[in-house]
């Protein structure tokens, strides 16, 4: 009986189970918002009674407390709708869909295009169970609700305006489709009609292919018979000597080949001399003998002495002075050319 805008959160869990059936999604967006249950079960679960525990938890308080929801699902099959539509509703969220009056408008809105005896709601779900994106906090943007209704009349001619060639080509250069009775749903549902499908139940279409025997269908062999479970030992001593030790030994002979040619095969100053013509070696020498005296003889070269080293009077005394270089100076890196004034 109190009014709080304490923030809460809620943990649903199938009784029994840590986390809540398959078909059941569960959604709160913040601790001060609601939370919402929704999903369509499958044949599987009709006839079960369902059992979800709902835990809520005061963030505020740090109170608990536990509730048991009851679902009772029962078959579809008395209440056949084959004519079912999707629709892709990009201002909405799911939570926003499930709310029963924007529900029943939505619903008022396709039976005044579909004109059907009986339509429901057969099944809602959020764009980012189907792959995707969460969009951007700006301009209030929504993650949009995929919406499946189901209805006992075929599809109006409304409807049938997106399977035609030109709408499918506007569709795939992403351009909005023509329908004409998109204005019936603009003032509160942004539909995109691109992502509409159409899917009638009516017409049963046969699985069964008869098989045809040809290429690429291998011949019956039989029963398949599977390996003995027992393994026989097997020797590795011959792999052991494939795989290491036949390569050393063959390493091995090239290193004893190589060292025999690099260590035993060597020819020596001797050797080679015993081996060369005497005339060659004579020729040899006096070529060296030469270029040594013609070495010796640069360095002793004489070169005029630069006019700044020649010997001068003292200005006072009158004395010589001695030039500046000694008799011992190497000459040879003298330049040759002067600059003389």
């Amino acid at each position: 009986g109190e009014v709080s805008n304490d923030p809460i959160t809620f943990n649903t869990n199938l009784m029994g189970y840590p986390d809540r059936p398959g078909w059941l999604r569960y959604i709160q967006r913040t601790p001060y918002s609601d939370g919402v249950l929704y999903g369509s079960p499958t044949v599987e679960n009709v006839g079960k009674p369902t059992i979800i525990e709902i835990t809520a938890y005061n963030r505020r308080t740090f109170e608990t407390a536990r509730h048991n929801l009851i679902i009772n699902i029962m078959s579809a099959e008395d209440f056949p709708l084959p004519y079912q539509a999707e629709f892709f509703i990009r201002n909405m969220n799911v939570e926003e869909m499930l709310a029963s009056e924007v529900l029943g408008d939505f619903l008022g809105a396709v039976k005044n295009v579909w004109q059907p005896e009986r339509l429901n709601a057969i099944n809602i779900t959020s764009a980012l169970d189907r792959g995707g994106r969460v969009p951007l906090p700006i301009n209030d943007m929504k993650e949009g609700v995929y919406v499946m209704v189901g209805a006992d009349v075929p599809f109006s001619s409304c409807l049938r305006e997106v399977e035609n060639p030109q709408n499918q080509l506007r569709c795939s250069q992403e351009m909005e489709p023509v329908i004409t009775c998109d204005k019936k749903f603009r003032t509160q549902f942004h539909i995109d009609w691109c992502k509409i499908s159409l899917v009638d139940n009516t017409k049963q279409f046969s699985t069964f292919q008869e098989v045809v025997r040809g290429e690429g269908i291998l011949p019956d062999g039989g029963e398949y018979k599977p390996p003995s479970d027992t393994l026989k030992s097997r020797d590795y001593y011959s792999d052991f000597l494939i795989t290491l030790a036949v390569p050393s030994a063959i390493a091995l002979v090239l290193f004893l080949i190589l060292a025999y040619i690099m260590c035993c095969r060597r020819e020596g100053v001797e050797k080679r001399n015993m081996q060369t013509p005497d005339i060659q070696l004579v020729h040899h020498s006096a070529i060296q003998k030469s270029t040594k005296e013609l070495r010796d003889m640069s360095k002793n070269r004489e070169i005029a002495w630069p006019l700044s080293t020649l010997p001068v009077f003292h200005p006072v005394t009158g004395e010589i002075v001695p030039p500046l270089h000694t008799d011992t100076y190497d000459n040879t890196s003298m330049p040759l050319m002067q600059t003389q004034q």
